[in-house]
């Protein structure tokens, strides 16, 4: 049996190995962007050393005007006659790059080359000098997409790591604000970042980050999953429990509350912990509108949660179990209606639930413009011909609708996608045992969600673990001339005003 012959070995980095060219030769090997050239200091064909870096990754006119062109100026370097002297004059400032290192070590020069450093190899002296000259094709900062702002700024994360600290610091002007970088990864090797408020945000959550963002083991962090399945408290549950989101002012305004971030290059996402139920029905146009306005639409987005919730459910076990519970006239028009059906109630729902699904999902996967048109005339059509076809009651229709309207008043996707998926739940168990089902599936929600927890802070806080205080925190937005205190249960190092 002859035994097929699998992927060939890769060549192991000696990290530690001394630099030469022929050691990162063979590390960049079959590599085609890997670009080396010789280059002749002060003009000085008997002066050689050797630039490498990979194209794509840095400036061709920076490499030529800040690197090249001052290396090779006979005024410069022509009364050089040691490598060790040309190494110290590069160190000092004799190019016109703002970053030089000198690397011994051939796995950090391989880095450097993969962060967009050039590098100037001088065999003899077993010794590198790197340069700064990152490429600037980089997507520009620009509006949220995903998260719409009525009265708010319009920058948005971008896939750039360092871009992104930048629009942070550019916010939040404190000597005390810290960034401290990781690296996730085993082969990918992604830069992370943990932001916080030094003095301020609680220390214990962020020796908790740094322990979890240290633990992560994987390949690559190239997707949002990677970082918030590996540093939540219970992964298996639906409901998100760390806050993404791709505004920064939202990101900042959660730092200021004694929260930590995490950045994370080639994601265009902050991440923000701990992530609590109340704060996910939070939006930043709640601080910059009028508070009695804000109050009253946070109570709306609540009322939402109950509506798209319970909904279909009530509606489920009503019709099946609990007719009596209708009021007559009502009860003749759905009676009426019902005649023509051929299928029982739970069906209907059940169907015109996934009908809503498979549009959503439709809308989100194609192209926008073709989406939108998608999702409307494909919502009208099914839903007038489906009841002209007395294939479902107009009921049923309006009750999905209105389920599937009070969810998208959610801020947040993750969360309203696990509302999605408990709405079916709830639905199941009432087409089992009736109200009795609904009661029994609501007891068993707000048993996991009470008994969540998210770097050791209660998911439901206030509504649980706080004997009722503070209820009006969640449910209300004060106005900013009252004297409030920030969320206790974040425990930051000063009482002082939330300053939102």
């Amino acid at each position: 049996m002859t035994r097929g012959r699998g992927a060939p070995a890769a060549p192991e980095i000696a990290s530690d190995a001394a630099v030469s060219v022929a050691a990162l030769e063979e590390v960049y090997r079959d590599c085609y962007d890997f670009e080396s050239r010789e280059v002749h200091i002060g003009g000085d064909v008997r002066r050689k050393a050797r630039l490498c870096f990979i194209d794509g990754l840095v400036s061709g006119s920076d490499v030529a005007e800040q690197v090249i062109k001052p290396l090779t100026d006979p005024e410069r370097f022509g009364a050089v006659t040691d490598a060790k002297s040309v190494i110290a004059m590069l160190l000092g400032g004799s190019v016109y790059v703002y970053t030089a290192k000198s690397r011994t070590k051939l796995g950090e020069l391989a880095e450097d080359l993969l962060n967009g450093f050039c590098a100037l190899i001088f065999d003899a002296e077993r010794t590198a000098v790197t340069f700064e000259v990152k490429s600037q094709q980089r997507r520009s900062v620009e509006a949220p997409k995903e998260e719409k702002v009525v009265k708010g700024a319009k920058d948005a994360f971008v896939e750039t790591m360092k871009v992104n600290t930048t629009l942070v610091r550019r916010k939040l002007r404190n000597a005390h604000l810290k960034i401290r970088q990781y690296k996730l990864g085993s082969r990918a090797d992604t830069a992370a970042a943990l932001i916080y408020i030094e003095g301020f945000t609680n220390e214990g959550i962020v020796a908790e980050a740094e322990r979890r963002l240290s633990g992560i083991r994987t390949e690559g962090a190239l997707t949002s999953s990677v970082i918030e399945e590996n540093i939540v408290d219970n992964p298996r549950s639906p409901f998100p429990q760390v806050i993404s989101t791709e505004r920064t002012d939202k990101f900042c305004m959660n730092l200021l509350e004694g929260r930590v971030g995490i950045l994370v290059d080639g994601l265009p996402l902050g991440f923000l912990a701990p992530g609590t139920f109340s704060q996910f029905m939070k939006v930043p146009e709640d601080h910059s509108g009028h508070f009695i306005v804000a109050s009253a639409l946070t109570l709306l987005r609540y009322f939402s949660v109950a509506l798209t919730l319970l909904a279909p459910a009530f509606y489920v076990a009503v019709a099946m179990y609990h007719q009596e519970m209708i009021p007559t006239r009502l009860m003749q028009s759905m009676i009426e209606a019902k005649q023509q059906v051929p299928f029982p109630t739970a069906a209907e729902v059940i169907m015109m639930l996934l009908a809503f699904e498979l549009l959503q999902e439709a809308g989100i996967r194609l192209p926008s413009p073709i989406g939108e048109t998608v999702s409307i005339i494909g919502a009208l059509i099914v839903g007038q011909s489906a009841v002209e076809a007395s294939v479902v009651s107009p009921v049923v229709v309006v009750v999905i609708a209105l389920a599937g309207i009070a969810g998208y008043t959610m801020p947040n996707q993750d969360m309203g996608s696990a509302l999605r998926l408990c709405r079916f739940f709830l639905v199941l168990a009432a087409i089992g045992f009736g109200m009795f089902g609904v009661a029994l599936g609501c007891a068993l929600l707000l048993y996991h969600l009470s008994g969540l927890e998210s770097f050791g802070v209660p998911y439901m806080t206030p509504f649980a673990g706080s004997e009722g205080r503070h209820l009006s925190r969640a449910l209300l937005r004060h106005s900013m001339t009252d004297k409030k205190d920030r969320e206790p249960e974040l425990k930051t190092g000063d009482g002082g005003e939330a300053g939102l």
